[in-house]
């Protein structure tokens, strides 16, 4: 598996503030976006899953200031002010795995999560799926991610399950969903 170590990610980037209906109602630093309670934001998740039913999860990497080292969805983000959910989704794909495939639009849910005293996660979150070939090579960047792992998406559920396995909230709460009303679209049946 190539790495490669470019920074992708700023505390000062520009997010999208949202309202619950997902209208923009301003602007503000990512650092800012997620310091105490946080302010609802425009997010986005993606699950890379290949032909054999396994999705690539990430091990966020330990540097991060909100849930480090935990186990999340195959990349997440945020758009930036003046980017669409599938611009800023295609260009992160590129950033953190470096690769690319044809995303969907599957869903988005509004989810409020604190990490410790650190911080929190408020996001109004649009996932995404996208499929390739096992035999495609992902290039995880080292500052984002500490490692990957394809895990069969039925098996997901033991790792979210297992207390030794730290994973991210809101990895729980979209493999459930995707579960109940996705899962062909998961699973390109």
């Amino acid at each position: 598996m190539a790495k490669n170590a470019a920074t992708v990610s700023f505390d000062n980037e520009r997010l999208q503030l949202v309202n619950s209906s997902d209208d923009v109602i301003g602007y503000e630093s990512k650092l800012a976006a997620h310091l105490g309670k946080g302010q609802l934001h425009r997010a986005f998740s993606i699950f890379i899953v290949n032909e054999k039913g396994q999705a690539a999860l990430q091990r966020r990497s330990t540097n991060k200031l909100l849930w480090p080292g935990y186990w999340a969805n195959s990349c997440c983000s945020h758009p930036r002010e003046g980017e669409t959910i599938m611009d800023a989704a295609y260009r992160r794909l590129s950033e953190e795995l470096g690769t690319q495939t044809t995303l969907q639009w599957l869903y988005k849910f509004e989810y409020r999560s604190e990490y410790n005293d650190v911080g929190t996660e408020h996001e109004l979150c649009s996932v995404l799926i996208g499929h390739i070939d096992s035999k495609r090579e992902l290039s995880p960047n080292q500052t984002e991610i500490d490692d990957i792992s394809w895990v069969d998406w039925h098996e997901i559920g033991a790792w979210l399950n297992d207390p030794n396995i730290p994973t991210t909230p809101w990895l729980a709460l979209e493999w459930s969903h995707l579960n109940e009303h996705h899962l062909n679209a998961v699973l390109n049946l």
